[in-house]
């Protein structure tokens, strides 16, 4: 008898489980405002609807020729839309430089320098985000587009990335 309650247990437990949509690959935001990994091909782009970019940094996870990555897209203080790669430029290759959004700004998880979003891809060198440049993407109203040929030069980058 109890082999037939645990049985049913477990059949209604699944049963539960799928309906939810439990284990179904999801394209939105997770909590950590990190979205689900995309693969990008050549001659494919990562796409960010500007819809989805606020205030709070969203970091877009991709993979290129089997190297992760991320970029961070997020709004400044005066609406503009500021994009980066999710690594330090000093401390890209130590394993933890990276940033987390901690209230308002992003902080290095490697030498805790933090950053306002109103610096995120401003400058080239020194100890901040992997700027995006205007060059390095195609911005729309609705959408921003960066190539598989920008992220695979940027991809070495990314060599140690989160290894530790």
């Amino acid at each position: 008898m109890k082999k037939y309650i645990m049985t049913i247990m477990m059949m209604i437990i699944l049963s539960l489980t799928t309906l939810s949509g439990c284990g179904k690959e999801k394209a939105s935001t997770s909590a950590s405002g990190v979205n689900a990994t995309q693969k990008i091909a050549s001659g494919e782009n990562l796409t960010i609807p500007v819809k989805e970019i606020s205030e709070k940094a969203l970091f877009y996870s991709v993979e290129v020729d089997g190297t992760q990555m991320e970029v961070i897209a997020v709004k400044d203080s005066d609406g503009n839309i500021r994009t980066a790669f999710n690594t330090c430029q000093i401390c890209y290759d130590s394993g933890n430089g990276y940033y987390k959004q901690e209230d308002d700004e992003l902080v290095c998880q490697n030498c805790g320098n933090s950053f306002t979003m109103n610096q995120i891809g401003e400058s080239a060198g020194g100890c901040n985000p992997w700027p995006i440049l205007e060059e390095d993407k195609t911005e729309t109203d609705s959408e921003i587009k960066i190539s598989y040929e920008f992220l695979k030069e940027s991809s070495d980058i990314f060599e140690n990335w989160k290894v530790n």
